[in-house]
């Protein structure tokens, strides 16, 4: 029986085990709640190994210190993974799309350190599922997917609420949402989703749903938590001290609000978000003065201190909640408490209610699942909902409520009397609900199936063979390789028809396959360096450095590094730098082909010089701008980001698959590579080098071979490796 280790991916808000700050924000809701429980449940199940949930760690004196923990373990097999990434502060997730990369290139070195691979990746959000397809892809492992909520559909809707697109774009970041929701609906090999619902409705709106494999497993309760009221009144049972406290805490939050307490209590749980339509609760409350007399109101909105200091949206609903409050005169009716624990005091709100012969009510129409609505079940509250989304699916399955149209408050007020007026209906949802969620929705039934979904996976013979089909898993290789060999193409593997060498280097690396990674460093652009493999017998790289330093592909099919351009787009200005460069005398710009977005390209006139030169980089200073500036043959100039050339590449590829400088083996002939042979890497220059390679003859690192082109590489590779003995004693 092969057992699993599982990474989560959920790099938004502010996510701790103990004491979960559930509610505090927008990004802090239900879906928080489902990683850390989904956490905890598939590390007790036994085919599971380990489980790791990974996200951003935070140092910001305007949150808690426990966000800063790199490593919070859960229980022997469960941790929560802390990665650094787009500075320390606090961020809403729609800012967080510019660091993503950042947090790849740390989880890969973290993956490496631990030299433990993962055997599943689990993206939540279109921010994790992002990382975990990276994942997936760079170490050729499965990829599950969840969305919670997808973008599309909230961008429908905030225009219905007349948002413009200029204003969503700008808030939410909304483009990029959508193309990666997109892209996973093919990248992932099962989405898996809470209802058929969201199947039907929400992925339906997006062009390639027919291209994904969708998986409907419903998320649980945790029973230890969210169990019958009657429980109570038990002579075997026994409360912690810790229950004790949080029963007292909640009673006395509502009681304080309240005339009469004693009467049946109306529950809404959520977040400040206007999609939980709290609004549509009180009106039907406020507008039914027979209701009020039979019954009491508590709403808990979420968490709150200072209303005037909140965001303002969340500001903007709990005002308005406070207002419908006073324009219906229901103090004394109803209660809207400033805070809850979701550990202790949620399940404690849900059994208050339930002894006082209440109704939860989920007012949200076209909720995805609806996780309050099991938890409230499971303690044993009749359930009043909307009539579409994951409360259809709940109700019909469970028989534990009815189903209304939340949006009309005279009817959300007809349902809440005919449950709370008949005692043999209470008592039929209420016994309906403990069962239903009991049976239908556990935290145990769903880690047993998504240990069933996992098993398939890895019957299929592709996975056995090593590989997803759309994964190149190159991961793997950089990092359990002992000797990265990095040459330069044009000059010193190959020189027009002259190719000496090449087969016997070819063939060389093809015999340490398993131990040495190869790459090549090229001024090429990717698209000639690619006509280079179609012209010649090269080895079949695993590393592409490519227009000096400005790209870094792996593999032959030129997989994209995207932490390098997030990397060398630090204070790159292109525009800038092009408009700037217009009254710029004797450089001219060169064709369109020519131009890339981390380069700049110029033919320069015949009197270009080193005064030239100089004017150049002083005018450069004079604007703020900066570059690194490349002069060619005296007849090519090119300008790219500060921190983009073939060295600079090496270094971070050094930093990115943890292998130290010291087993890189870098090759060239001409100037262009100097920054790459110099430094801790072991270089070679071949025999046929340029006059200006003289002065690296001082640096003991760097080998001079007798022979050129191949030969040469081939010959320095020797050297180095029998006075460094770097085969097989990788540090």
């Amino acid at each position: 029986m092969k057992e699993y280790y599982i990474q989560l991916y959920s790099p938004h808000g502010l996510i701790r085990f103990n004491d979960p700050e559930i509610g505090r924000d927008k990004d802090t809701g239900g879906q928080v709640k489902y990683v850390l429980e989904m956490l905890e449940h598939l590390s007790l199940h036994p085919q599971v190994r380990k489980v790791d949930l990974f996200t951003r760690k935070i140092i910001d004196k305007r949150v808690s210190s426990s966000y800063e923990k790199e490593v919070e373990v859960v229980n022997e097999k469960a941790r929560i993974i802390r990665m650094a990434c787009g500075g320390n502060m606090y961020r809403p997730k729609e800012t967080l799309w510019d660091y993503l990369d950042e947090f790849i290139d740390k989880t890969i070195r973290f993956i490496d350190e631990e030299a433990d691979f993962p055997d599943i990746v689990h993206g939540h959000y279109a921010d994790g599922n992002y990382l975990a397809g990276q994942i997936s892809e760079i170490f050729g492992i499965p990829f599950l997917a969840t969305g919670h909520s997808l973008g599309r559909n909230k961008k429908n809707i905030l225009l219905q609420e007349g948002m413009t697109e200029e204003k969503i774009e700008e808030k939410f970041n909304m483009a990029k949402r959508i193309a990666v929701e997109e892209n996973l609906l093919k990248a992932a090999d099962v989405m898996v989703v809470s209802t058929q619902h969201i199947i039907d409705t929400q992925y339906a709106l997006y062009d390639n749903v027919n291209a994904a494999k969708f998986k409907v497993i419903a998320p649980g309760v945790n029973d230890e938590l969210f169990y019958p009221f009657y429980r109570l009144d038990m002579p075997s049972f026994k409360m912690s001290m810790e229950q004790e406290q949080a029963l007292y805490r909640i009673n006395s939050d509502i009681e304080r609000f309240l005339f009469n307490p004693a009467k049946p209590l109306i529950l809404s749980i959520g977040r400040a978000d206007k999609r939980k339509n709290f609004e549509a609760i009180i009106q039907s409350y406020g507008q039914d003065k027979e209701l009020q007399a039979m019954a009491n109101l508590a709403i808990f909105a979420g968490v709150r201190k200072d209303i005037s200091q909140m965001p303002d949206d969340e500001r903007d609903i709990l005002t308005n909640l406070l207002l419908l409050l006073d324009k219906y005169d229901l103090y004394g009716k109803m209660a809207i408490p400033k805070k809850n624990d979701p550990k202790l005091e949620v399940p404690e709100i849900y059994r208050v209610a339930a002894r006082k012969k209440g109704v939860f009510v989920n007012a949200t129409p076209g909720e995805n699942f609806g996780l309050t609505i099991v938890e409230a079940a499971a303690c044993g509250l009749p359930i009043i909902a909307s009539p579409t989304g994951g409360p259809k699916e709940i109700l019909e399955q469970c028989d534990n409520g009815l189903l209304v149209d939340v949006e009309d408050p005279k009817a959300i007020a007809e349902a809440l009397k005919k449950i709370i007026s008949d005692s043999q209906v209470w008592e039929k949802y209420s016994t309906n609900g403990i069962a239903g969620a009991n049976q239908l929705y556990s935290w145990t039934s769903y880690a047993n199936k998504y240990i069933e979904l996992i098993n398939e996976l890895f019957q299929r013979k592709s996975l056995e063979e090593g590989s997803l089909p759309h994964t190149t898993a190159y991961g793997k290789k950089l990092a359990n390789a002992e000797l990265f060999i990095i040459s330069d193409l044009d000059g010193t593997l190959v020189e027009g028809n002259d190719s000496r060498g090449l087969k016997e280097f070819t063939q060389w690396i093809a015999d340490n396959k398993g131990k040495v990674v190869f790459g090549i460093a090229s001024g090429r652009n990717r698209y000639i360096t690619e006509q280079a493999f179609a012209q010649y017998d090269l080895p079949k790289p695993d590393i592409l450095i490519c227009s000096a330093g400005s790209e870094i592909f792996y593999t032959d099919k030129f997989i994209p590094d995207k932490g390098w351009e997030s990397h060398i787009n630090y204070q790159w200005k292109r525009k800038e730098l092009q408009a700037a460069l217009e009254k710029f005398p004797g450089i001219y710009l060169q064709e369109e082909a020519a131009q890339w977005r981390f380069k700049l390209s110029y033919y320069v006139d015949a009197h270009f010089d080193e005064d030239a030169m100089a004017d150049l980089y002083k005018f450069l200073d004079d604007h703020k701008l900066r570059a690194r500036v490349l002069l060619t043959d005296n007849k090519y100039l090119d300008l790219l980001p500060f921190r983009a050339s073939k060295g600079s590449a090496v270094r971070y590829l050094s930093y990115k698959w943890k292998m130290p400088l010291e087993h890189f083996i870098t090759a060239g002939n001409s100037g262009n590579d100097k920054d790459m042979l110099k430094g801790k890497a072991k270089g070679i220059v071949v025999s046929n080098y340029s006059a200006e390679m003289e002065d690296l003859k001082k640096y003991h690192s760097i080998y001079f071979t007798k022979n050129p082109m191949g030969t040469g590489v081939l010959e320095g590779i020797h050297h180095h490796i029998a006075k460094e003995q770097l085969l097989g004693s990788k540090n």
